[in-house]
């Protein structure tokens, strides 16, 4: 079997009011129905701050202004040939009102009530850990 090919990928935990943004995958894209972190795949040469910030606001609509980092997670996805390196960030404040420009469904989350939701399997360590460590928040 040949190696896994590396991605790179930032993923931004949205927050507003308690609770977080997630955004379910329209049924044209690859995992079709679950639920993810806001994000995107990394452009060569560009850091994960920076690709946060562009993913948002071609994805959501919305200008982050205070995102820090949080943590990495790893993933693999054998039957695409994928290693995802995923990059997560805190985002406690943003202009704009988020809103699907890819046709995917949102919803404001409580970490707790999370886990109901079927993440995809690269996120479901996030999501308990949001849960378990009262969001990260401090």
């Amino acid at each position: 079997m040949s190696a896994l090919r590396g991605i790179d990928v930032a993923a931004g935990v949205i927050w507003q009011d308690g609770r977080f943004l997630a955004a379910q995958r329209p049924p044209d894209k690859p995992h079709a129905g679950f639920w993810e972190f806001p994000g995107g795949k990394l452009e060569p040469g560009e850091d994960a701050a920076r690709a946060l910030a562009r993913e948002l606001a071609e994805e959501l609509d919305i200008r982050v202004r205070t995102a820090s980092f949080w943590r990495c997670a790893e993933h693999d996805y054998p039957e695409r040939g994928l290693h995802v390196r995923l990059h997560f960030f805190h985002v406690t404040a943003f202009d704009g009102r988020p809103s699907s420009r890819e046709g995917q469904a949102l919803c404001w989350v409580l970490p707790e009530e999370a886990a109901s939701l079927p993440f995809l399997p690269a996120d479901a360590a996030i999501v308990a850990a949001l849960a378990d460590e009262d969001g990260g928040r401090g």
